[in-house]
């Protein structure tokens, strides 16, 4: 890496594989609230979007933010977190209050449904299939998700650490790269200081050349 680039190259989030799981969970969300709560009765309607909405949000911003502040993008990716939590606690709580069953991890459904999403990642793949779905299957489809989404969060959030660790904060990859570029300019003017002994030498033993050459 050159010296200059202490600015991490984060690509783009939406070819991300954890916003991409996070905006199926938006899209099927939505879907949710729509199809099983009453918008202008049940206050969980808006805390079950605006949820999982924020989990999206800031893994866009902390995505965003790993090109110049590790401890900005854990900081973000733990509100993710959190956000992600509370809309798998309001899945589950509607679960509870309806008398419906949850699948435990080692369930098959639960596994199955985990096999899909390895390579099922666009909201439309699971849009239609939750339309058909009953209330009970729909929720724990969605809790799986959650679950998996989460997982994937850990997991950015403890590289983020490791590699904060290992290099410090932009201020001491800024310090890296200055001296680096010092070392650079260092290391030329050293060269340019021996071009020019070496230039004075052969003229000095030219001139010298020339003096014995009169004298003979």
């Amino acid at each position: 890496m050159n010296s200059r680039d202490f600015l991490r190259q984060t690509g783009k989030f939406e070819d991300w594989n954890v916003y991409k799981l996070s905006l199926v969970i938006v899209d099927i969300t939505d879907l949710f609230v729509k199809t099983y709560l009453d918008k202008y009765r049940d206050r969980t309607v808006d805390q079950m979007v605006q949820a999982a909405r924020s989990c999206k949000q800031n893994i866009v911003e902390g995505s965003m933010a790993a090109a110049t502040s590790r401890e900005t993008e854990i900081k973000l990716t733990n509100v993710a977190k959190a956000s992600l939590g509370e809309l798998r606690e309001d899945y589950r709580d509607f679960a509870r209050h309806n008398g419906l069953s949850l699948w435990g991890k080692d369930d098959q459904r639960t596994q199955s449904i985990r096999r899909f999403s390895r390579t099922h990642t666009e909201p439309e793949d699971y849009i239609e299939r939750l339309k058909q779905r009953s209330p009970e299957a729909f929720c724990n489809i969605a809790i799986t998700l959650c679950h998996q989404l989460d997982y994937m969060l850990y997991r950015v959030i403890e590289r983020a650490k490791e590699i904060f660790l290992e290099k410090g904060g932009i201020k001491e990859e800024m310090y890296r790269a200055r001296i680096a570029s010092r070392g650079n300019y260092q290391s030329y003017q050293s060269y340019q200081r021996d071009q020019s002994y070496q230039r004075n030498q052969s003229s000095q033993r030219a001139q010298e050349d020339s003096e014995d050459s009169e004298d003979f």
